[in-house]
């Protein structure tokens, strides 16, 4: 009876070992006495006791590897590249993937290796940062060829990561503060330019202002001043005496404007009346002086000069005319 019981044990443990379930995207290969048998995919499966086995299981979903490189790139300058592999096998190439590559990652290391050492030493540092899209793709190129045997495919390389010597990136930082600052200083020679430019014709329009209320405010004044002659008049009191009155008007105006500004320089000027009448006075006898000249000029005849005669023999006071004989 125990006998049967070890019999009855030992036969669903073998009937439950020849079942066995696959995961989602996983292939299970299937070895008869250590030779292939078959592939088997994801759900329930069943293999015989003793005589089968599973051999391993291969993933099916797009896996990743990261490589980092240190390579030299034209100019000299010592660069570490991380290059993403993106990857994954084939599911109809699931016992090229298995039997023939042992360690896929290490196959793709080795050829990433092998693309980016030939492909940045081409090439500046400058220019590498800008053409990295190409380096990728002359990686993915290359393992395709290669792994495609193996049954992976590529599905994608991306270089994530570039990264210069210290020193040559703080010196990269420096050229570019430099650009930066050379950009800035143009914006603000040209800022300081446009409010100069501002600036003098506020000032041309101002002076212009100025200059037209000045015209203004003077023709006013004499329009004033021809009023005011015009209602002293009407009183009694001749030009020459409304004149006199207006200037010592002015006067003393001035004085008090004088006065009255707190941050005026110190001024000495005449406040007495006789001091305004002398003022009149020197203006009246300059007027008429000049009037008078002005006449003179003008009825003095035009002298031909004698071509005999030599510049210092000409005489400005001499109004005979030399046309006409002496007599």
């Amino acid at each position: 009876m125990p006998f049967i019981a070890i019999i009855l044990f030992l036969g669903v443990v073998i009937l439950f070992s020849s079942f066995f379930t696959v995961k989602q995207q996983t292939a299970v290969v299937i070895e008869r006495f250590g030779k292939f048998q078959s592939i088997r995919n994801s759900g329930l499966q069943l293999k015989l006791p003793i005589i089968d086995r599973i051999a391993g299981r291969v993933n099916l979903r797009i896996q990743q590897l990261d490589v980092i490189i240190e390579t030299q790139t034209k100019d000299n300058v010592f660069i570490k590249m991380k290059v993403s592999v993106q990857f994954k096998v084939i599911q109809e190439h699931v016992y090229e993937a298995f039997y023939k590559l042992e360690y896929p990652h290490d196959q793709i290391t080795a050829y990433v290796f092998d693309v980016v050492r030939a492909e940045v030493p081409k090439l500046i540092l400058d220019d590498v940062f800008v053409r990295k899209d190409d380096i990728a793709i002359a990686v993915k190129r290359e393992l395709n060829e290669a792994m495609m045997a193996y049954g992976y495919d590529i599905i994608n390389t991306l270089v994530t990561d570039i990264d210069p010597d210290i020193q040559v990136k703080n010196a990269m930082n420096r050229i570019n503060a430099a650009e930066r600052e050379k950009t800035a200083a143009m914006f603000e020679s040209d800022a300081q330019r446009i409010r100069i430019v501002a600036k003098a014709k506020a000032e041309a329009e101002s002076k212009k202002l100025q200059g037209q209320g000045i015209a203004d405010q003077r023709r006013e004044i004499a329009k004033g001043l021809v009023e005011s002659v015009e209602v002293l008049n009407n009183v009694g009191i001749n030009s020459q005496e409304a004149s006199a009155l207006i200037v010592i008007t002015q006067h003393y105006d001035t004085l008090q404007a004088i006065g009255a500004d707190t941050n005026s320089n110190l001024i000495l000027l005449p406040n007495s009346p006789q001091a305004a009448s002398d003022m009149l006075n020197n203006m009246v006898t300059s007027f008429t002086a000049s009037s008078m000249i002005g006449e003179q000029m003008k009825n003095q005849p035009k002298r031909v000069k004698d071509k005999r005669k030599s510049s210092t023999d000409y005489n400005p006071s001499d109004t005979s005319n030399p046309e006409e004989p002496k007599k």
